[in-house]
């Protein structure tokens, strides 16, 4: 039999063979494999196993050359290295099945946290899930590395700077990265609320990984990095269960102490029956003796907090407690001075 590379032609046909072989198993594998899944009740596992069908081809292909080269007869050099290969594509289907699973976990996240309660943010799910690849990636590399007889430690010292470095170059980055994390998880806020920052007053339209878009009411489009929101009084108008009403009222010295007790006894009983004021907190009181007038201190809320429905039942409550003053014959004062003449003899 002819001889190549130390090896005769049979072993080359039977190390071929053998490799042929565990491709055809990995056919009848994948076939009754899909099967049996396809009886089970749920779709995770079809998911799942849809996830790592290439990595499991991939692991067809390394042991069928992990056989074959044992037919062969080759250099120790030579061996060595085929051997560090097949190795390092074995560490390389591990990793690339968890990438893969992980990538399935991050379309399906929601479904998952919301059978443990509160739903998580979408965006936050992302870039936790995203975080985990590149650390995974970074062990694979690592690993192969290891593998290969590199030096780990020096190269983990040498990402170390390299990180530390970068980390200087781009600390508003990193601080945004980190002001994402806060807003996902205390979610001061959520698209569609209305807030106010002493940087911005709108609607939440966008919550990324490095910012937040704001509308304005100017219809503009105001991108607020998130390290600066984190670090940010937050006014989420939207979140509040009541809208105040705080104004003072003044009405003329001419009075008198029976009619003032009527009007602040009409404002409270209109308030009471109103339908869009909340009843927990009214305060209508005689409050000072103005320069001018006298006094009466309103302190109301109204039900909704929408501001065009806030308008229209402070407005009315307004109209209503002018219908009052007028009912009982008062009116509303004006800054007003009285100038008094003395008449004096004089005498030319």
């Amino acid at each position: 039999m002819p001889v190549i590379f130390s090896n005769e032609i049979d072993s080359y046909i039977y190390a071929i063979s053998i490799f042929i072989f565990f491709q055809i198993s990995r056919v009848i594998f994948r076939k009754i494999t899909y099967k049996m899944v396809n009886k089970t009740a749920t779709a995770i596992d079809d998911e799942i196993l849809e996830s790592i069908k290439r990595p499991i081809d991939f692991l067809f292909v390394i042991i069928g050359a992990k056989f074959a080269v044992t037919v062969l007869t080759l250099d120790t050099d030579i061996l060595s290295i085929i051997d560090k290969v097949i190795r390092s594509g074995f560490i390389i289907v591990v990793f690339w099945s968890i990438v893969n699973i992980l990538n399935h976990l991050s379309v399906n996240i929601d479904k998952i946290t919301n059978k443990f309660g509160d739903k998580i943010n979408a965006d936050f799910s992302n870039f936790l899930v995203k975080s985990i690849r590149f650390f995974i990636l970074i062990l694979a590399f690592i690993a192969v590395l290891q593998e290969w007889g590199y030096n780990v430690s020096g190269f983990l010292a040498s990402l170390g700077l390299v990180g530390m470095a970068f980390a200087l170059a781009a600390k508003d980055t990193a601080g945004n990265l980190f002001g994402s994390l806060v807003i996902f998880t205390d979610k001061p806020f959520k698209i569609g609320d209305w807030i106010k920052t002493p940087e911005v007053e709108g609607t939440i339209e966008n919550v990324g990984i490095r910012s937040t878009k704001v509308r304005t009411f100017a219809q503009a489009l105001v991108s607020v990095p998130n390290g600066t929101l984190a670090n940010s009084a937050i006014l989420n108008w939207s979140r509040m269960g009541k809208r105040r009403i705080k104004t003072t009222l003044g009405v003329t010295y001419d009075t008198s102490g029976e009619t003032l007790e009527n009007i602040i006894a009409d404002i409270k009983e209109m308030l009471k029956n109103h339908p869009g004021i909340h009843q927990e907190t009214i305060h209508i009181y005689f409050s000072a003796f103005g320069e001018s007038s006298l006094n009466i201190f309103c302190y109301y809320f109204t039900k909704s907090t929408h501001w065009g429905e806030f308008m229209k039942v402070r407005e009315d409550t307004y109209l209503n407690i002018m219908k009052i003053v007028e009912k009982h014959g008062s009116s509303f004062a004006f800054p007003t001075q009285t100038l008094h003449i003395e008449n004096e003899n004089i005498v030319e």
